[in-house]
Parts: structure tokens; C-alpha cells; sequence
């Protein structure tokens, strides 16, 4: 005599998609942001060790945040000496960025995210109950 008895549960929690989506939303404008604040940054590092502009790795560097850091340029001196140059005007940049993508996210959570709703789970069980073989 077998005796099985199988349990199975649903779970099904309301707005749990669009929580996921934007979730994802968020990580994805965070990634983008660390990318550029990354790149602002070794900028401002490869300027404060004088690093050969005509290096093609870091003239591209340069001409990609260049785009980035132009708004801020004139903002404020740079002080030098030598061939180093401490940009200040980019780490107000990357101050600026971290703030306007802290903001998108929390626009993002404001006019997206749901709040977790009731959750209803439905459980279902099945027995099956086989005789004895017979003799």
C-alpha cells in the first residue's frame, strides 16, 4: 500500500512585476552613473599626474568626459604647477552627476514603485492512495 501526498503552492503578490522593473531601473541608471563618475575621475587623476594626452587611451578618455565637464569649466580656476593641473571644476562635475542621478532614481521609486500589496497563497493538495497488489 503507497500512500502519496503532494502539496503544491501558488503565490501571487500583486505589483511585484513593476517592483522588479524598477528595481532594475534603478540599478541600470546607478551602473551608467558609475561609469561616468569613474571616468571623470581617472580624469582628474591622469590631469593631476600629468599623464601624456597624446597616449591614445587617454585622449579618448579625455575627449569622452570633455562632453561631461564642459558645463563646469569655467566654473573655477585650475590650479598647476608644472604640467599638473587639480581640476576642481571636475570634481564639482562628479558631485553634480552623483546628485542629478541620486534624484533620477528617486524620481524613478516616486512615479513607478508600488508599494508590496497583500500576498495571496493558494495551496493545493492531492492523495493518491494505491491498493495492495492482489495475490
Amino acid at each position: 500500500m503507497t500512500d502519496i501526498k503532494e502539496v503544491r503552492t501558488t503565490r501571487h503578490e500583486q505589483g511585484r512585476e513593476q517592483r522588479v522593473a524598477t528595481f532594475k531601473a534603478t540599478q541600470l541608471i546607478w551602473l551608467l552613473l558609475g561609469f561616468l563618475v569613474a571616468a571623470i575621475a581617472l580624469r582628474v587623476v591622469f590631469k593631476l599626474i600629468d599623464v601624456n594626452a597624446a597616449n591614445p587611451f587617454a585622449g579618448l578618455l579625455y575627449a569622452v568626459t570633455d562632453l561631461f565637464v564642459a558645463p563646469f569649466s569655467s566654473l573655477i580656476g585650475a590650479p598647476a604647477a608644472g604640467g599638473m593641473v587639480l581640476e576642481i571644476s571636475s570634481i564639482i562635475a562628479i558631485a553634480v552627476y552623483l546628485l542629478i542621478g541620486w534624484a533620477l532614481v528617486r524620481i524613478v521609486y516616486l512615479l513607478f514603485y508600488r508599494p508590496r500589496g497583500s500576498v495571496s497563497v493558494r495551496q493545493t493538495s492531492v492523495s493518491e492512495h494505491t491498493p495492495p497488489p492482489t495475490p
